[in-house]
């Protein structure tokens, strides 16, 4: 499962967070508390998040309810945007519109001259991979993050093309996405952008 933070001053004022250590607002403190009374019905056997404080502070939300120790892993952070953190997006598309209007589409592009998308998705994927080592086969890994290293994980992790991750909408503050690895040894999207708990799939079309 892959969860992002709550909100944040920075969301309601449009401005590019990246990698910017931003903390949550009041909003996003109550949304934390929210979902995470929900996420414990899961019982969650781990918990591992980014290390920026919009996640951790999401995080230990649940790791206190499930009484679990959060791991941490700054390979979960978001895209490093180089110039473009802490910008608005009328000033990026203002001030770099070409570039800006070519990562809104999908491209992969460097955020600012920082990070591609691609390479989001290879640091994400790989501290996903790692902290499934030891969860029991059907267990559920919580893995606390943020809007656009989500999408890209969920991308890379699906095997879509890249220029076909953009079929996978975003993540709203404190919402989730569960991916359920499948037989085959890889994995398909069950829920996304989801703020209830996942409802079983009955009938012919499982």
């Amino acid at each position: 499962m892959l969860w992002r933070h709550g909100q944040t001053a920075w969301n309601l004022e449009d401005r590019f967070q990246g990698s910017t250590d931003v903390e949550l607002d009041d909003v996003g403190v109550a949304q934390a508390q929210r979902a995470a009374r929900l996420l414990t019905t899961l019982a969650p056997v781990a918990i591992v998040s980014s290390d920026l404080k919009r996640a951790s502070v999401t995080a230990a939300a649940l790791g206190e309810l499930c009484d679990l120790e959060v791991g941490v892993d700054p390979r979960l952070r978001e895209t490093f945007g180089g110039t473009w953190q802490g910008r608005t997006a009328d000033e990026l598309t203002r001030d770099d519109a070409q570039v800006y209007a070519a990562w809104r589409a999908g491209e992969d592009v460097p955020a600012g001259g920082g990070e591609r998308r691609t390479e989001v998705a290879a640091r994400v994927a790989a501290a996903i991979t790692d902290a499934l080592v030891g969860c029991p086969p059907g267990a559920t890994l919580v893995v606390v993050t943020h809007g656009g290293a989500a999408r890209a994980a969920i991308g890379t992790m699906l095997e879509l093309p890249t220029d076909r991750w953009a079929v996978v909408g975003g993540l709203a503050n404190c919402s989730w996405s569960v991916l359920e690895e499948t037989e085959q040894s890889s994995w398909r999207l069950v829920e996304h952008n989801a703020g209830s708990l996942p409802e079983p799939v009955m009938g012919d079309d499982e």
